[in-house]
Parts: C-alpha cells; structure tokens; sequence
C-alpha cells in the first residue's frame, strides 16, 4: 500500500507533504484499521484508484443531448463494448476539451464506466475499516494530474509511464485530459537480460509513440505538442535519448522537483522514487488530499 498526501492551491506549487509504502501482512482492511486506530489519515479527504481491469475508459463522440442527460445516453451507448450490467453501473463523463472540433467532426468525450460490483469491491475494505472515501478514481486521471503539472503554456504534453506491468501513454492540453494509449510493453522486456529481446521491443515501443503520436496529430490538429515526458520504473537506461532519436517531438524524462516541493520527503529528490509513486502523487493532486 503507497500513501500520499499533497497540498497547495491553484496559486501555488503543490507540496508533497507525506507518502509512506508498506508490505500488506494481513490484507488492506487490517492496514486501513491500523491506520484509523493512529490517527495517521485523521482530517484527509482520502481518494483510491481503480485496478487495470476492475474499468473502462472509452471515447465517444459526445450525444446531441441536453447536458443532464448524456450520462444516460452515453450509458446504453456502451452497451455492446462491456460484459457487466449498464442499467446498475458507475458512469462517468470527461469532457475533452478544445477550441473546437475540426468542421464536420462531432465533439468527443470520455466515458468511464465500471461494473456495480468491481466499485463495490473496491470501496469494501475503507468501509470495512470504517475509512470514508471521498472518491474512486482511475490511473488514468491520477498520471493526468501530474503531467498537467508538466505542460507548457498553450501546448501539448505526451506523457509515457512504463512500469512492471506495461505503458501508459497520455495526451493532456490545458490541464485535461484529451487522449490515451496504452500497450503491454513494460519494464521487464525493456530491461530484459537477451541484448536482441531488448532490441526488438524498444523498436516496438519506438513505433507506438510515432504512431500514436502521428495520431494524436491527425485528431487534434488545433493541440500543438510540445515535448514527452517519460518516466519508467524500474529505470530503463537511456531509453529518453533512444526515443529521441527517433522521434520528431522533444523527449525528455519525468523531474518533478521543476514543478513539485517534497521537504517533507527528501527521497523524492529521487527521479525513480518519483517514478515509483507517480499514481499515488497524482491521486492525492485530485485536489490536495491524501491516496492510498
């Protein structure tokens, strides 16, 4: 379990005042009950993260409906790309925010959705606990926070995070979220000991970020990219300068200490601590409040 606690308003750089990782011995409700009975999480607005597989981030074009009811019109408009009952569950609604679509294209938007019961199982062990949950969210939006943080004025920002498990490659403008990739390549191929293995893959991965890149371009012309951040853990070496080789848009690693304070936290000083914790610090940017 990785928790942190981040502070600071719109007017201010965000401060990372506390974040602890530690082995679950005896499950998360136990940890949460432990924590509870400290008073460690005492005063947090506490937000949690959806796991891969427990949600569905879709993109839609946005229904010519009154406001208040594109929720339910978007809701049967997944109906044949889930395999959980719609009628009962969670859905929601990101704009993707432009100057505009290009003409003749329909404005599009961003869906999440979630089974009643993957929520629930999420949720259980903070009511178990007896912890209140300000929200559950999803790693998408939580790697969205952070390469907000990141951008330049009135550009574009790839953001590439590749962990154990595979890569994540996120299109933000203005603070929002606009598009997302995501692939199975991951860590371990990347730092794989067959020298020809680790070739192979970092080609792939080369072409993925020019494709989705050349499409990022094709559907939003109007957002100018200024440059990709990218963080890996564990580190993959050189990997920065091997895409920056091969692509057209400045490449550059993730150092949160250009836009984040952790006096608090010295080890974030760390780019691959920083790498390590990037969710847990993007959930609690949601507005300033702790994640576990």
């Amino acid at each position: 379990m990785t928790l942190a606690h981040v502070v600071g308003g719109p007017d201010s750089r965000p401060e990372v005042t506390w974040l602890d990782s530690f082995v679950l011995e005896q499950g998360e409700t136990e940890a949460l009950q432990r924590l509870r009975a400290t008073g460690k999480i005492r005063g947090y607005a506490r937000t949690t993260l959806m796991g891969d597989g427990e949600y569905n981030l879709t993109q839609l074009d946005a229904p010519p409906v009154p406001r208040e009811e594109r929720r339910e019109a978007l809701r049967w408009a997944l109906k044949e790309m889930v395999t959980y009952p719609l009628d009962s569950a969670c859905v929601d609604v990101l704009d993707i925010p432009s100057d505009g679509p290009p003409p003749g294209r329909v404005s599009g938007v961003l869906v999440v959705s979630a089974g009643e019961q993957a929520v629930r199982l999420r949720a259980a062990p903070f009511e178990a606990a007896r912890v209140a949950l300000e929200a559950v969210d999803i790693p998408e939006l939580a790697q969205r926070n952070v390469a907000a943080l990141l951008e330049d004025d009135n550009r574009g920002l790839a953001f590439l995070r590749i962990d154990q498990s595979g890569m994540m490659l996120t299109l933000t403008f203005h603070g929002e979220l606009i598009a997302v990739r995501r692939g199975d390549i991951g860590t371990p191929q990347l730092n794989g000991s067959d020298a020809e293995q680790r070739a192979r893959v970092k080609e792939r991965l080369v072409l993925e970020l020019q494709r989705s890149l050349d499409n990022f371009d094709r559907q939003y012309s109007h957002i100018p990219i200024s440059k990709v951040v990218i963080a890996t853990f564990p580190l993959v070496e050189n990997l920065a300068s091997e895409l920056a080789e091969n692509t057209y848009v400045p490449v550059r690693e993730m150092d949160l200490s250009t836009v984040v304070d952790f006096p608090a936290v010295p080890e974030l000083r760390n780019p691959q601590f920083q790498a390590r914790n990037l969710l847990a610090i993007g959930a609690a940017l949601r507005g300033g409040e702790a994640a576990a």
